[in-house]
């Protein structure tokens, strides 16, 4: 079985990017809203911040209490929209109880670099140009690395996870002539579903619900889950039970966490590019 590596490729990626801003006159900008105290959130945002101050990207976290109103919010999105030197705006989810579709909708589309605006996935619809969810475009290095100049068409996909989160993957799959179907453990038909696809790619934080008997012998595993148990990151895959049996798989921690970052910072790269050319 191939342990697909994202650390040592998102590595790969991250320099060069560095090697890019270096030749850049001004630098690109991120600003991230933190909202709350959720532990996770705090070491995702910490994550991207050391990855931005690695690569050359100037770096803007604002942090709000759980109970900030969603006005307040968009009132600072709309102040960095109008920004020049903030090239990406993220919000860190889950917000607490405000409503993330209504904070999202506020970023202006072009500075959208985890990609879920709904004119950017309107646009990824209707195959024009558009930043993708940084989390998808991770998913998909690593499945390139998995298939390694295999015969794409003809290999399908199961993805377990919301239809949020799985549309976007499907459209970009559906380039690479990957067909796809989204299934939920609720589904009668589940197990068969689940050992008939070539790629599996799960994304529900239900730790170790996928085993060996459930996938097809040599299947490419992507495993996006990431939950604590016992104080130990654990993914959606349960890696010693599938070992013997898949034909690649993501490890948790150090799989596609790494590559989501390097894709954020690439996003902002490419949104700071298409920002200067437009202005």
């Amino acid at each position: 079985m191939t342990i697909l590596d994202g650390k040592s490729y998102a590595s790969t990626i991250r320099t060069k990017i560095k090697d890019r801003i270096n030749t850049l006159q001004t630098k690109p900008g991120l600003a991230i809203l933190l909202v709350g105290d959720d532990p996770a959130s705090h070491i995702y945002v910490n994550l991207k911040q050391k990855a931005c101050e690695e690569v050359g990207i100037h770096f803007e976290k604002c942090e709000y209490t759980a109970d900030v109103s969603e006005s307040e919010l968009i009132k600072k999105i709309t102040e960095l929209n109008n920004r020049d030197d903030i090239h990406g705006i993220l919000v860190q989810l889950p917000l607490p109880t405000q409503n993330a579709n209504h904070v999202i909708a506020a970023i202006d589309p072009r500075k959208d670099v985890d990609g879920f605006h709904p004119k950017n996935l309107e646009a990824l619809r209707a195959n024009k140009p558009a930043l993708a969810p940084a989390v998808v475009l991770g998913i998909l290095k690593l499945i390139d690395k998995a298939v390694q100049g295999r015969e794409r068409s003809g290999l399908h996909a199961t993805i377990i996870s919301s239809d949020f989160f799985a549309e976007p993957l499907q459209i970009l799959l559906r380039e690479q002539q990957i067909s796809s179907d989204i299934v939920r453990p609720s589904d009668p038909l589940f197990i068969q579903k689940t050992t008939e696809a070539d790629i599996l790619i799960v994304a529900l934080g239900k730790p170790n619900l996928i085993h060996a008997d459930m996938i097809k012998h040599g299947a490419i595993l992507i495993d996006v889950g990431t939950t604590k148990v016992d104080g130990k990151l654990v993914g959606d895959i349960d890696r010693a039970s599938v070992e013997s049996r898949a034909g690649a798989l993501t490890p948790v921690p150090g799989g596609v966490g790494p590559m989501t970052v390097a894709m954020l910072l690439l996003n902002t790269l490419n949104a700071y590019g298409k920002q200067k050319r437009t202005s």
